[in-house]
């Protein structure tokens, strides 16, 4: 299970990154019109990391990352049924995210850390293995996807300390 560590390490860090942007970025009501778009480009951002995963699954991404790191290859079947978990989060995230719940807020958050992070990881794991690296071509959408995920939560929330000085 040593094969995880990589994995787990930036995919909790990203947690840890969604969890508290979560917690100190409320959506105030008024900013439905922002929830809605954001909620779109959840969609987008969704659809990039489907075509993603499915790019990494037949390229044998779980067996070429722990290579890189001289570990043995994480499960093919945990690779699948953790990818296709977040998949259905996301998907059943986006009318949350349109109704303002934190949940959703959370999955949305994970997924613009975490999409915006595979956008640089990738190129940067074919530049060390000396050559393409599963997942380098759809990685580039994903990270522009989750870029603008990112700025469209940012402008469905705002943060803690402003909404009290505005009170």
């Amino acid at each position: 299970m040593l094969s995880l560590l990589p994995s787990a390490v930036v995919l909790g860090l990203a947690a840890l990154g969604a969890f508290a942007s979560t917690r100190s970025r409320p959506s105030p009501t008024e900013r439905q019109a922002e929830r809605s778009a954001a909620s779109r480009v959840l969609a987008l951002a969704t659809l990039t990391q489907s075509v993603h995963f499915a790019e990494e699954a037949s390229t044998g991404f779980h067996e070429r990352l722990g290579a890189l790191f001289g570990l043995d290859a994480m499960p093919f079947s945990f690779f699948v049924a953790f990818n296709l978990a977040w998949i259905g989060i996301w998907v059943a995230s986006i009318p949350g995210l349109r109704s303002g719940r934190p949940t959703a807020f959370f999955a949305a958050w994970f997924l613009a850390i975490a999409g915006a992070v595979n956008g640089v990881a990738h190129p940067l794991l074919a530049v060390a293995s000396g050559g393409y690296f599963p997942g380098l071509v759809s990685a580039i959408p994903v990270g522009a996807a989750s870029l603008w995920l990112g700025i469209r939560l940012r402008g469905a929330t705002e943060s803690r300390s402003a909404r009290t000085l505005a009170l």
